[in-house]
């Protein structure tokens, strides 16, 4: 009986909760109905702020960049290699994409070194060249700025300037940059994760500009892959080469030994041996070069073959062209945001008025 009594209870001071719920919401109603005049003008107000920062508010270019890393087992000449390396013969073409894998390559574009590369390579404005990073300068209007500060008013950032011989101001404002771009305006990812085409994003309120880094970024990236993918095979390549062109000098200087030996002794006695001594060894001279010659121009062509299969690196799928797409905050929009956002924070500062002013009371 008292259960019963306790839930006829609980629901009684459910419906009185209920009811003063409503009658709150009525009185903040009543209470905001008598400022609606208040409401419309901010409305109106924010309506007329929305419409001028539509106006100033520059439109924002975005760039795209996609392209898919070359697989290195699906390659052709795999069969061929894994052949060569049973018979012992190291042609490179193996390792080196480690730093490439997984989700390291999205870290490595965005990273001080190859964005600051990328900034400092050149591109061609209005018939002049100058680096992509005093481009950015120049349209940020940065140098209005740095005109009072003497140790900034005078900086330059030539094309693929060394960045090693930087001064701090130098590098500060390299940091600076980078960190804004990563941070605001460059995005590197995977279309999916289940492929691997990676997209590159960039955009920027100048047109030119977030098209010339998009494209400089991934170029520089491609370099740094090649250069650290085909390391090992470059250098066994040259090694190979330079074996190969050694041994040559030698077989064909054993060749005019040999020539030059009989051509010494043109009609030699049979009776002396000891004269066809000098023309034996060269002779031997002659077998053993083309023996080693033989070994190293099958390695050379071997390496050779290992280095053309670690290039190219990048397959591309799309490129930035001109003109990007642009993105821009409509008047009409401008003016409902503005509206919306003036009023419905004109109606939390009245709400809050009155609860602190009921609770002071």
């Amino acid at each position: 009986m008292d259960q019963v009594n306790n839930q006829a209870s609980q629901m009684a001071d459910d419906e009185i909760s209920l009811k003063e719920l409503f009658q709150k919401m009525g009185e903040f109603y009543q209470y905001l109905l008598g400022y609606w005049k208040m409401i419309l003008l901010a409305g109106l107000l924010g309506a007329v702020l929305g419409l001028i920062y539509a106006f100033l508010k520059k439109p924002v270019y975005k760039a795209e960049y996609s392209f898919v890393l070359e697989d290195e087992k699906s390659s052709g000449l795999g069969g061929a290699l894994s052949l060569a390396s049973q018979f012992g013969l190291d042609v490179g073409g193996g390792g080196g994409g480690g730093a490439f894998a997984g989700d390291n390559l999205l870290e490595l574009m965005k990273s001080r070194s190859m964005v600051q590369q990328a900034l400092l390579s050149p591109v061609q404005i209005k018939g002049k060249t100058t680096s992509l990073l005093e481009y950015y300068i120049q349209f940020n209007e940065f140098r209005e700025s740095w005109e009072k500060k003497p140790e900034l008013a005078k900086l330059q950032f030539p094309v693929n300037a060394n960045p090693a011989q930087f001064s701090r101001a130098q590098d500060s404002i390299l940091k600076n940059i980078h960190q804004n771009l990563v941070k605001n305006f460059l995005s590197v990812a995977k279309v999916d994760k289940k492929l691997s085409i990676i997209k590159v994003e960039v955009t920027s309120n100048n047109e030119l500009f977030a098209k010339h880094f998009a494209e400089a970024l991934v170029a520089q990236v491609s370099r740094f892959y090649v250069e650290t993918k085909t390391q090992k095979s470059v250098k066994n390549v040259a090694i190979l080469q330079h074996q190969a062109d050694s041994i040559r000098q030698r077989l064909n200087a054993a060749i005019s030994g040999v020539a030059s030996a009989n051509d010494a002794n043109p009609n030699l006695n049979p009776a002396m041996q000891v004269l066809r001594a000098p023309s034996q060894q060269r002779q031997v001279d002659v077998q053993a070069n083309t023996a080693i010659l033989t070994e190293l121009v099958k390695n050379l062509e071997l390496a050779k073959l290992a280095l053309r299969r670690e290039t190219p690196l990048i397959q591309v799928i799309d490129k930035p062209v001109l003109p990007l797409a642009k993105e821009q905050l409509g008047k009409l929009k401008g003016i409902i945001i503005g509206a919306f956002l003036a009023g419905f924070l004109t109606v939390l500062y009245l709400l809050a008025k009155k609860i602190m002013g009921s609770l002071l009371n």
